[in-house]
């Protein structure tokens, strides 16, 4: 039983490029997923297979099935695919299953340019706007990265069907790194209409994406959404596995996991266009704008308090205590322990810190993960 990858022709039509991959499963249901860009960007896309085996990766590790590739696939991304197979395979025995993954053609690909250029996965939450601005400051020469430009992807957070609140959140990221002199990239991809598990495969999803860009770009940033001192596996995206989604010329970077999330927006608040785009909820009906009201618009919304700076101008109004206790008992996340530290480090005692740190006392052991932005 074998799962079978063919890649397609590229199509331009109507101003767009579009490039996919048929796949069929071991018991012969067959998919289609497919990338969109704007035409002026297609000659950023690779002709190779890498792109479509990272994405796939989980379905062909669930069906425990070997992956036979149609295509040109990088033998440096076959090996540590292996490795980040045996990664999943240890942490999620129950689900996935490692296998073999077989190209017609084993070759690298050329490199991009002579001059190495870097792109970043950009949604316009905290993280991504983290990623951006302390790759493009001065100050940071050890650790910073020749960033061109974000990618923001249609169908990942915001759904397909939903094609002008992307263009009106994409016009916000366009307009946040446009400060930075950074090029915004769009694109569109029908990935989560496949059956996988979103918070395993996020990291997958975002890589691919990356990846497909290999024609322009050598090195791919995937923003943090945990550090290091309190990461929680397995998930999806992590400092752990992200890397071995790489090929030896292009590059998946797991970018800003040395910061909390208050530490990143401490950051931000130099940063006059993030505080007026910053777009981190993905609960609310227009997934364009903050609603103010859910979990994440709260969390973020408290971590701006937790080091002393005011309600930035994303939202709308600021939230009451009683907004705070219904959304803590809904669930208890890791980054409210966080939270609650650095709020502490910072001297923060208003009522909130008061009632967060009483809920966590009584919750200890109940801690879970956050969805990365």
């Amino acid at each position: 039983m074998t799962t079978h990858l063919w890649q397609e022709q590229a199509v331009e039509e109507n101003g767009l490029t579009t490039v996919s991959a048929t796949i069929e499963t071991a018991n012969q249901a067959q998919y289609r997923l497919w990338y969109r860009v704007q035409a002026e960007h297609g000659s950023l896309l690779t002709q190779s297979c890498d792109p479509f085996v990272v994405a796939t990766i989980f379905i062909a590790m669930k069906h425990g099935t070997d992956m036979v590739v149609h295509g040109e696939v990088s033998p440096s991304l076959l090996q540590n695919l292996a490795e980040f197979q045996a990664a999943w395979a240890c942490w999620r025995s129950d689900l996935y299953k490692q296998v073999e993954i077989t190209p017609e053609v084993e070759r690298e690909q050329p490199v991009a340019n002579r001059v190495h250029r870097v792109i970043s996965a950009f949604s316009g939450g905290v993280d991504s706007c983290l990623t951006a601005f302390r790759h493009s400051q001065e100050g940071h020469s050890r650790v910073q990265r020749p960033l061109q430009a974000g990618l923001m992807v249609h169908g990942l957070d915001i759904p397909l069907s939903e094609p002008q609140i992307f263009n009106r959140a994409a016009q916000k990221s366009r307009l946040t790194l446009a400060s930075l002199g950074l090029e915004l990239i769009p694109m569109v991809t029908n990935f989560r209409e496949f059956e996988q598990d979103w918070e395993d495969s996020h990291g997958v999803a975002v890589a691919s994406c990356l990846m497909l860009l290999q024609g322009g770009y050598s090195e791919g940033l995937i923003p943090s959404s945990l550090p290091y001192h309190a990461l929680v596996l397995p998930w999806g995206s992590n400092p752990l596995t992200d890397p071995l989604l790489s090929s030896r010329t292009f590059a998946i970077v797991h970018d800003g996991a040395a910061f909390t999330r208050a530490e990143k927006v401490k950051q931000l608040a130099q940063w006059r266009e993030a505080l007026q785009n910053l777009r981190v909820c993905w609960e609310g009906d227009r997934k364009d704008r903050n609603c103010g009201h859910c979990e994440k618009c709260i969390q973020t919304i408290l971590n701006f308090r937790a080091v002393g700076l005011g309600l930035p101008p994303c939202f709308d109004q600021d939230i009451a205590d009683e907004e705070i206790l219904q959304v803590l008992k809904k669930t208890l996340l890791i980054d409210y322990a966080l939270l609650l530290a650095d709020a502490k480090a910072n001297s923060i005692s208003d009522s909130w810190v008061t009632n967060l740190e009483k809920f966590i006392a009584r919750n200890q052991g109940h801690i879970s993960l956050v969805g990365a932005e």
